[in-house]
């Protein structure tokens, strides 16, 4: 590393990016932010041949550039000295909302919503799916058995898990959307069960007209009912309520703003969703979800095609956050939700492009991007093979997935599939359609159909001629001046065999992994987890850098409390100011840094205190960093807690899912 030239990798970023299109800079742990007047104006392959550039996004209005840990600091040191424009934080703030606009900025807010609240209906989904089975006559009769005979209390108990989510989900929805829109959450939380609550006339039940149950009349002509099921009420109340709730504290006095500001809140927004709103959004949202019901329904499954076809162009965009609300809606007033059904097709379609490319291509590099990204695919992370792969390559393979997922998705519709939850993919998906064993079956056999079909397509029309030329060398793609450690001992231990013709086979076999250096020899690891919570895949993780584990392979935690310690004995190779993150060199050489959250930088240090400095020597247990998770969440970032292996290594054995105590049991073992 003593060699990088870190002015000359600025000088060249500036200069493709355009000094005069870089509005402001900043750097986090690992990338380099930028703000820029114009994406389109900038060449991505250029910015991605420059040495030691991983990889690029653009996210939040910045274009990011990853760099890694210990070199993102020192490029952005090179460009601090170039005299580029920078503005505050509030004018940076500022920008981005201006840059999105329309339907983009639409779409990034209902993302923002609902992302948060998925894995609570995804559960529920599996508890809809596990009671569809165990409370099936068909299936209770291979033991003799039926649901009569279950007990009343198992049934209720079984209710509540499977009900619950979705009898308060505008509460969810009112929490999530008030933290958005810049509130207290509490007191969205609390506007959302207000509109469901159990005192107010049920929307279903006035809906039904056999049930016997009015709404109540305000005024004697303003019908009064709860809004069960209404997902844009949710969202509007959210809207209105933060809205009121910030204009009240810049003019309410500090003695009485704890309590008069969440009182009139309250007061205002409740009447104005209840008497006002609410009753015209409930219809105008039970219209919306009669439209793409038709659209489904359409004969012959063009419905269904036309929508399999065009949700991955929705991903690719970032439009695709559309489909949640209206599933969301279908799921809360019909039970079912067949639009995941038909857009699930692309997933299973991109597992076949994959394949295509890891049995055709002839280039090492291709097949383990192709391998990795089908790996990420098959638990529902779509951009590695989007960008990585159908992008990339003459948008052959993109059209061919378009189509399958489209053909798929058509098939589906015509036998009237439809699931019972949302937000799980490619293999979690068959969990949402165990609670029938038609559906299941019919799911099944038409994913395995969309990755067959797929591949075919692809493998006989879509791969490029580029991959079917085997690599010449084993150089690295940054600058390609260099070979792999492993590479070049091999190389090396070539010529030492050349040499020696007459040794045997066996014995310059031998030789090839005893002249390997010794960063080069396999060796494990074990680690235990820097922070108290529960582990989590790293690709788990809300951040594409991480997720994508483009610095490298770790894990992550969702904390429990914010005391970050060390893993292990070693020192301290860099500790940011902003108290996010640092990083460190173990005792046994391991490079790893530990990324306290989503974004943080953003912070500035808020909520952040750094308990390290650069150069010290730290023991296993020591503390390093102590965070309010309250300030983090409060400021809507996601807590977690990413370990990550920057010097290489491959994680093992991880206990997903288990609580653990910072510093205690060992969580991974690490192959380097």
């Amino acid at each position: 590393m003593a060699d990088i030239n870190y002015g000359e990798i600025a000088r060249r970023l500036v200069e493709i990016v355009g000094r005069d299109n870089i509005i402001s800079a900043t750097h986090c742990a690992t990338r380099l932010r930028l703000i820029v007047k114009d994406r389109e104006a900038i060449d991505e392959k250029e910015v991605e041949k420059v040495p030691m550039v991983k990889g690029t996004f653009f996210n939040a209005g910045q274009y990011q550039i990853i760099l890694g840990t210990g070199i993102v600091n020192k490029v952005y040191a090179e460009i601090a000295q170039m005299n580029l424009n920078t503005l505050s934080k509030q004018e940076q703030d500022e920008i981005i909302k201006k840059q999105q606009k329309g339907v983009k900025r639409l779409m990034r807010t209902l993302g923002d919503i609902f992302v948060p609240i998925i894995p609570v209906i995804a559960a529920t989904g599996l508890f809809l799916g596990l009671k569809g089975c165990v409370f099936n006559d068909n299936v209770l009769g291979l033991f003799g058995a039926s649901a009569s005979m279950i007990p009343s209390y198992i049934v209720v108990l079984v209710n509540v898990l499977t009900e619950t989510a979705f009898a308060f989900l505008p509460a969810l929805i009112c929490w999530s959307a008030y933290r958005v829109f810049g509130g207290m959450p509490v007191i969205g939380i609390v506007l959302g069960l207000m509109l469901v609550s159990p005192i107010l006339p049920n929307a279903y039940a006035v809906a039904d007209p056999g049930s016997g149950a009015q709404a109540v009349l305000a005024f004697g002509a303003i019908p009064v009912v709860g809004c069960q099921g209404s997902v844009l009420t949710a969202i509007l109340t959210a809207l209105i309520g933060a809205t009121l709730e910030k204009k009240l504290r810049k003019i309410m006095p500090n003695a009485l703003d704890l309590i008069m500001t969440p009182f009139l809140v309250m007061l205002v927004t409740f009447l104005i969703i209840i008497l006002g709103v609410g009753p015209v959004m409930h219809v105008i949202e039970l219209k919306l979800v009669q439209i793409v019901e038709l659209l489904i329904h359409i004969p012959f499954g063009i419905g269904g095609f036309l929508i399999g076809a065009t949700y991955p162009l929705l991903v690719i965009t970032g439009l695709h956050h559309t489909y949640t609300m209206i599933e969301t809606s279908l799921l809360a007033n019909t039970g079912f939700n067949p639009v995941i059904t038909l857009c699930a097709m692309y997933g299973f379609a991109n597992v076949g492009t994959c394949l295509a490319f890891f049995v055709k291509s002839k280039k090492e590099t291709i097949r383990q991007t192709a391998i990795g990204a089908m790996l990420s695919q098959l638990f529902g992370i779509s951009e590695p093979v989007l960008f990585g792969i159908q992008l990339r390559y003459n948008l052959r393979p993109l059209i061919a997935m378009l189509f399958t997922s489209g053909l798929g998705a058509a098939l589906l519709s015509i036998i009237g599939v439809q699931s019972n939850s949302y937000g799980l993919a490619v293999l979690p998906s068959y969990l949402m359609y165990i609670y029938e064993g038609r559906q299941l079956l019919w799911y099944f056999v038409v994913s395995v159909f969309s990755v067959s079909l797929c591949f075919a397509l692809t493998y006989m029309f879509a791969i490029p001629a580029e991959v079917m030329v085997e690599d010449e060398t084993g150089e690295e793609r940054n600058g390609g001046k260099m070979l792999t450690a492993r590479a070049a001992a091999e190389a090396e231990t070539a010529t030492a065999c050349a040499a020696t013709e007459a040794e045997t086979a066996t014995a310059c076999a031998t030789s090839t992994s005893s002249t390997l250096p010794a960063q080069a020899r396999p060796r494990s690891e074990t680690f235990c987890s820097p922070v108290t919570g529960k582990i989590i895949p790293l690709e788990h993780v809300n951040d594409p850098t991480f997720a994508l584990k483009i610095l490298g392979d770790g894990f992550a935690v969702e904390p429990s409390d914010g005391l970050i310690k060390a893993p292990a004995d070693g020192r301290i190779a860099l500790a940011y100011e902003t108290g996010h993150a640092v990083g460190m060199v173990t005792a046994d050489g391991t490079e790893l840094i530990i990324h306290v959250g989503i974004d943080t930088v953003e912070l500035k240090g808020n909520g952040f205190e750094l308990l390290v400095a650069n150069g010290q020597e730290v023991k296993k247990g020591d503390c390093l960093i102590r965070a309010d998770l309250t300030a983090i969440a409060a400021a809507g970032k996601d807590a977690a807690v990413m370990t990550i292996f920057t010097g290489g290594g491959r994680v093992s054995g991880l206990a997903e899912g288990n609580m653990v105590e910072a510093c205690g049991q060992e969580v991974c073992t690490v192959t380097f």
